[in-house]
């Protein structure tokens, strides 16, 4: 089984389309939106990624939610299976292609500290960001079980990056 996308060279658009879609995405989400932001490999220069945006978005509460699937759903995303109760995910895909990822988060929720930090330890660290390449491309070389699995791979590069810089505590 496939992953959604192939891995490809960082592609300098990727910020590019990040911005052009922001301001839509926020219209769904009115007076419960506090922040988006631009997370994953496509936000980080130089680093090879499935050309996949993918979005943050926190948010104070999940009041709206209906509400706010109704607007995603006319911009073209699918709600898909929440990751918690306070951590929501959609995905959009154009003509069979994933091309969105959206990760809706309450205040506070631990993923928008993971997310944030490992973005930002990839842009700083130049080493770290090599190593995690060379991981996920060998693991795209070795995947058998689509993104379940490429993603269990690899949360363990990054809990580790995360705990020795201290963005997250040990359990």
């Amino acid at each position: 089984m496939a992953l959604t996308s192939n891995i490809m060279p960082y592609d300098s658009a990727w910020p590019v389309r990040f911005r052009a879609d922001k301001l839509s995405i926020a219209s769904a989400f009115g007076e419960e939106l506090i922040a988006i932001h631009h997370v994953g490999s496509t936000a980080v220069p130089g680093l090879a990624a499935k050309p996949e945006i993918d979005v943050l978005i926190e948010v104070h509460n999940h009041n709206s939610a209906s509400a706010r699937d109704g607007v995603l759903v006319d911009l073209g995303y699918i709600r898909g299976t929440d990751l918690s109760s306070d951590h929501h995910f959609y995905r959009r895909d154009v003509h069979g292609v994933r091309t969105h990822k959206l990760h809706v988060c309450r205040q506070g929720h631990i993923s928008i500290a993971q997310m944030l930090g490992f973005r930002d330890l990839l842009r700083q660290e130049t080493s770290l960001r090599q190593q995690y390449q060379a991981l996920k491309l060998q693991l795209e070389a070795s995947n058998v079980n689509g993104m379940a699995e490429y993603l269990e791979m690899k949360a363990p590069f990054i809990i580790q990056a995360l705990l020795k810089a201290g963005v997250v505590a040990p359990k």
